[in-house]
C-alpha cells in the first residue's frame, strides 16, 4: 500500500533534502513540468528546478525555517536562507502540490545580499 504525503509533509522533506543536498530525494518531490518562479529566476520542468536548486546549493549553508503554514494542497514556508556569501536572507516560500508532487513553487526575498556575495566569490 502506497501513502501519499500531505503538502505539509512535501515541504519538510524538500527543504530538509535540499539543505542536506539531496538531489534524489528532491527528484521524486518535483511533477515532472513543476514551474518556479523567485527573485534570481524560473525554471520549467524538474531538470531545470533541480538545476536553480543545485546552484544555490553550492552556497547553501542552512534553512531556518520560522513558520510553515498548510491549507489543502498550499503550503507556505517562512524560513531564513543562509549562504556563506551574505547574510540570512528572509524568504517565503509558497508551494501548491498536485497529484501528491510538487507542482508550482513560488519564492519571494530581497535578492541583493545574494547578489552581492556572488559577484565578489566569482
Amino acid at each position: 500500500m502506497t501513502t501519499t504525503k500531505t503538502a505539509r509533509e512535501l515541504a519538510e522533506t524538500y527543504f530538509s533534502a535540499w539543505e542536506a543536498g539531496d538531489f534524489d530525494t528532491l527528484r521524486g518531490l518535483l511533477a515532472e513540468d513543476v514551474d518556479f518562479v523567485g527573485a534570481l529566476g524560473t525554471a520549467s520542468g524538474i531538470e531545470e528546478a533541480l538545476g536553480g536548486l543545485k546552484g544555490l546549493g553550492q552556497v547553501l549553508e542552512k534553512i531556518d525555517v520560522k513558520v510553515r503554514v498548510a491549507e489543502g494542497d498550499e503550503v507556505i514556508t517562512w524560513f531564513e536562507l543562509c549562504s556563506t556569501v551574505a547574510p540570512p536572507a528572509p524568504t517565503a516560500n509558497w508551494m501548491h502540490v498536485e497529484n501528491g508532487k510538487i507542482a508550482r513553487i513560488r519564492v519571494t526575498f530581497d535578492p541583493r545580499g545574494l547578489l552581492a556575495g556572488f559577484e565578489k566569490k566569482s
